[in-house]
C-alpha cells in the first residue's frame, strides 16, 4: 500500500488515461469501424434474432461477430476509466474488463484458433495472438494483486490497455477477414460453439461480471448486457427444442429492440 508521500500527481495520471483513450479511439479510427457500442450490439442482436430461427447448428451468430463484439465490449470499458474515479468504482472497470479479456482468450484459444490453424491460417501470426493472450494474463494477475490505492494501479492498467489494442487491431486486420474467408461455412456452427462455451465459463463468476457491468456503464447499458446474457442463455437451453425453443426466439427478437448506449 502506498504513503501519501507516493501518491502520484493526479493531473499527470489523468492526463496519461486521457491519451489511453486516444489511442482506443486511434485504433477504432485505422480499422474504420467507428461504431458505437449500440450500432454493434444491435447488430449481434439482430445475427441473434435471424439464428434462432434456424437449426440447432445456426442458432448463433458468426464467431467473428462474437469476436468484433467482444473488442467492443473491452474497448468500451477501457473508454470508462478515469484516474479520478472513485476506488470502488475504479475498480469495477478494471475487473470488467479483466474478465472480459480473460475469457475472450481462453475461447478464442479454444475454438476460433484451432479452426483458424485447420484451414491454413499463418502459424506466426497464431503463436503472436496467443503471446499477447499470455501477456495479458500476465498483467491481469499484476493487476489483481494490487490494490485501486496503490500508485501502480493506473500505470499497470494502461499497460493492458497497449497490449489490448495491439490485439484487437491484429484480429480484426488479419485473423477475422482470414476466417471469414476460410470458414465462411462455419462460422455459425462456430459461433454456437463459442456461445454455450462462454456460458459454461461465465457460470463462476455471473454475479461479479454483472455488479461490474452495472458499475462500469451506465444503467441503461447494464441492463441491456443482463438481457443479452440472460437471452444467450435461453437460446442455449433452447436448441433442444420444448417450451424452451419458444422462450429463447422470444428472448432473441426482444433484442432486436434494445440498444446499448456508449
Amino acid at each position: 500500500m502506498s504513503t501519501s508521500a507516493d501518491s502520484p500527481d493526479p493531473g499527470k495520471l489523468e492526463k496519461q488515461a486521457n491519451a489511453a483513450r486516444a489511442q482506443v479511439d486511434h485504433t477504432q479510427d485505422a480499422l474504420e469501424r467507428r461504431f458505437s457500442v449500440k450500432s454493434r450490439v444491435a447488430d449481434a442482436s439482430a445475427a441473434i434474432g435471424a439464428a434462432a430461427t434456424r437449426a440447432r447448428r445456426q442458432l448463433s451468430p458468426p464467431i467473428t461477430t462474437l469476436i468484433r463484439l467482444d473488442h467492443t465490449h473491452v474497448l468500451a470499458a477501457f473508454r470508462r476509466f478515469h484516474s479520478y474515479l472513485s476506488p470502488a468504482r475504479k475498480q469495477s472497470v478494471v475487473e470488467n474488463a479483466c474478465l472480459a479479456l480473460e475469457m475472450h482468450a481462453q475461447l478464442e484459444q479454444e475454438i476460433f484458433y484451432p479452426a483458424l490453424l485447420a484451414h491454413g491460417a499463418n502459424t506466426t501470426e497464431l503463436d503472436e495472438s496467443v503471446s499477447e493472450h499470455d501477456e495479458m494474463r500476465a498483467e491481469i494477475a499484476k493487476l489483481r494483486a494490487l490494490s485501486p490505492h496503490d500508485t501502480e494501479y493506473d500505470q499497470a492498467f494502461l499497460g493492458l490497455i497497449r497490449t489490448a489494442l495491439h490485439h484487437v487491431a491484429n484480429e480484426e486486420t488479419v485473423l477475422i477477414p482470414f476466417a471469414e474467408t476460410a470458414l465462411r461455412d462455419q462460422l455459425g456452427e462456430l459461433g454456437w460453439k463459442m456461445t454455450a462455451r462462454r456460458i459454461e465459463l461465465l457460470k463462476p463468476h455471473a454475479s461479479h461480471a454483472l455488479r461490474t457491468t452495472a458499475a462500469t456503464f451506465p444503467v441503461l447499458t447494464a441492463i441491456t448486457a443482463i438481457s443479452v446474457l440472460s437471452a444467450l442463455w435461453l437460446i442455449v437451453k433452447g436448441a433442444s427444442g420444448g417450451p424452451d425453443r419458444d422462450r429463447s426466439r422470444r428472448a432473441a427478437r426482444s433484442l432486436e429492440a434494445r440498444s446499448w448506449d456508449d
